[in-house]
């Protein structure tokens, strides 16, 4: 758990970074973080976005999140193309074990499709379509900021 104001950025990210320490010690790459009422919030150096039947839904910002700024980007052109329905809205826990896929966003991995969580495969275990649609818009797209 990281202390309730999440969403300044400071030096004091040693929480986040012991997350991923112990994730990667477990052979993960990424650690997937969520609240005490079970709702997913953002990951150890990333935000995190899920994809349930054609629907992109990615945790609404409060004081519990990072505001990222390729979360932001993605979905500013993710909502000016309009192709792709994107929701900012609580995502449950349980969601990651249906989803289609999941993404994690940052300035260095930018988006990044997750193919396992726990070594148990997101979606059919393959980069799916809708990631390769959002890279797609978002490579083309993310120099006019």
């Amino acid at each position: 758990m990281r202390w309730k104001r999440c969403n300044i950025k400071s030096t004091a990210l040693l929480g986040n970074v012991m997350h991923y320490q112990q994730g990667h010690a477990a052979g993960h790459s990424e650690t997937l973080l969520y609240n005490q009422h079970g709702e997913l919030t953002e990951a150890a150096a990333c935000n995190v976005f899920v994809v349930k039947d054609g629907v992109i839904a990615t945790p609404e910002l409060d004081h519990q999140k990072l505001p990222g700024i390729t979360r932001l980007m993605l979905l500013e052109i993710l909502r000016k193309d309009g192709t792709l329905p994107v929701e900012e809205r609580v995502v449950k826990l349980e969601e990651l074990d249906t989803a289609d896929e999941v993404w994690i966003t940052s300035s260095s991995k930018e988006i990044a499709p997750v193919i396992a969580i726990e070594d148990k495969p997101v979606g059919d275990g393959e980069v799916g379509d809708m990631w390769l649609a959002a890279q797609t818009l978002y490579s083309a797209h993310k120099f006019d900021f």
